[in-house]
């Protein structure tokens, strides 16, 4: 507990820096946690990319057809139980007292792996302090959910394997719970089939089956009640640039299938990104200990499904959302799977230790340089963070009062309707015209383009457009202001 409280500090420390959601998923979530916390449902006042409404959809729209609604809940719920605070700390407040819990889960699971009150401080040490994840225990995101949820899986699952019914419900509600926070949550109802196919654990594992789809269920009611989304399995699967995922018409087989070398490729170098990440994401020292350890406890039902977990979700995410995964996606996946795998790492290294018979001190020279380089990591991180988002923020912050007033249309539409408190309409990777189509709806007047645009875009912003008069340029500030030309007829549905 003195350690948790001191993780505590260093969240709260780690929040000065991350000050803001940062990018497109963040400020997804929070934008529609503060309209469920105020009665609005799940719905966006906002369109943040042409999958969740089309041209001559008026807003607002239903929100959450591509994410999952765990980390939005959340924060609705940290922004009624905090009305004192602004909304961001709000929902910043209830990230981190789940984060809270990380070192917890850590110290468990380290604990019952066989690790000792030593080696299990440490695991909750290295885990608390996140490395790369860092940024990640205190963002608007569903990190610190995934990676607590996930922790108290497999531990739920290794009481679940011996027969108890009451850890298969829980089990359920865990996986449940996993899905609504990352939708490769899902797979780990593989892991659940596999207790219903063994006889100790088959009342257990159907249980924890039950539990699990119940959840599940209701969630994909939502979504059929608000109707599916045309493309949705396109934009995820079939992308053969990532620009693709915002034009109003989706990819089609047809067309990913014209070009199988850049299709096939962007798979296979999917495989050699993730893999980067994978050793990454656990320190890459640890990941040799966390093998031996598995290794050496193949007996354990827990151990066997976060092995084939940690694959099944490598492989998904590398051949079925390639380009999402490289984009974060999978890095987003391993939260899940972090704690348990930095408590693996931990015993798997105590256990190679004790093999080379090192003293006391030299032990505790060890575990102190693990813990002081995750640290470094970990400040690295943050700092990588404000390099990445900060910059972006504040020159939107500035170049806002350019804009001229009521709804517009940006690349990052989320991002933007959370500084500017207004309306904004994603542009549509298919150019102008395209973007156009969305005015007389939506009310937009003008559009903003950035130094990061879509390609069609590229004309407009320097300076060739026919609305080249009307740009802004200002020095120091390379974000530009348009007005958007009147829409003509035909446009895409």
């Amino acid at each position: 507990m003195l350690l948790s409280a001191a993780l505590l500090l260093v969240r709260i420390a780690s929040a000065a820096v991350v000050d803001q959601p940062g990018y497109t998923d963040a400020y997804y979530y929070h934008d529609v946690a503060r309209r469920l916390a105020a009665g609005q449902g799940l719905t966006a006042d906002f369109i943040w990319s042409p999958l969740e409404a089309g041209p001559g959809v008026a807003l607002p729209v239903p929100s959450h057809r591509f994410w999952m609604p765990f980390a939005t809940a959340l924060q609705a719920l940290g922004i009624i139980l905090l009305p004192s605070l602004d909304s961001f700390r709000a929902s910043q407040a209830l990230t981190i007292a789940v984060a809270f819990g990380i070192p917890l889960v850590s110290y468990a699971a380290a604990r019952s792996l066989g690790g000792g009150e030593a080696s299990a401080l440490v695991a909750a040490a290295l885990a608390g302090l996140g490395g790369a994840f860092a940024p990640g225990w205190v963002s608007l995101d569903a990190f610190a959910p995934a990676a607590v949820l996930g922790t108290l899986f497999f531990l739920a699952y290794a009481r679940a394997a011996r027969g108890d019914e009451r850890a298969g419900a829980l089990a359920g509600v865990l996986v449940g719970l996993l899905f609504l926070a990352r939708g490769e949550g899902a797979l780990f109802g593989f892991a659940l089939i596999a207790l219903a196919a063994l006889r100790p654990s088959r009342r257990a594992g159907l249980v924890a089956s039950g539990v699990a789809l119940a959840i599940g269920s209701a969630w994909l009611a939502r979504d059929l009640d608000i109707g599916l989304s045309g493309g949705l399995f396109a934009r995820a699967a079939l992308l053969l640039r990532y620009e693709d995922f915002f034009a109003v018409e989706a990819p089609s087989l047809g067309a990913a299938l014209a070009d199988l070398p850049t299709f096939l490729g962007a798979k296979v170098a999917a495989l050699v990104t993730n893999l980067g990440t994978l050793i990454i994401a656990f320190l890459v020292v640890l990941l040799p200990p966390i093998v031996l350890a598995i290794r050496a406890r193949a007996g354990r039902a827990e151990l066997r499904a976060f092995a084939a977990l940690l694959a099944l979700i490598y492989v998904a995410e590398s051949l079925l959302w390639t380009l999402h995964s490289t984009r974060g996606s999978y890095f987003h996946s391993l939260a899940s799977f972090f704690p348990y795998g930095i408590a693996l790492g931990v015993v798997g290294t105590g256990a190679l230790v004790e093999r080379r018979a090192w003293d006391r001190r030299a032990i505790l020279h060890l575990g102190a340089t693990g813990v002081a380089a995750v640290a470094l990591v970990s400040g690295i991180a943050l700092t990588e963070w404000d390099a990445a988002f900060g910059a972006t923020y504040r020159a939107r912050v500035s170049a806002l009062e350019r804009i001229p007033g009521g709804p517009f249309l940006a690349v990052d539409a989320a991002a933007w309707r959370w500084i500017s408190g207004r309306s904004v309409v994603v542009t549509p990777s298919d150019g102008i015209s395209a973007a156009a189509c969305y005015a007389p709806a939506t009310g937009a007047r003008s559009i903003v383009l950035e130094p990061v645009h879509f390609e069609t875009y590229d004309e407009l912003y320097r300076g060739r457009g026919a609305n080249d008069a009307e740009a802004e340029r200002e020095s120091g500030n390379a974000i530009r202001v348009y007005s958007l030309p009147a829409p003509v007829r035909g446009c895409l549905p």
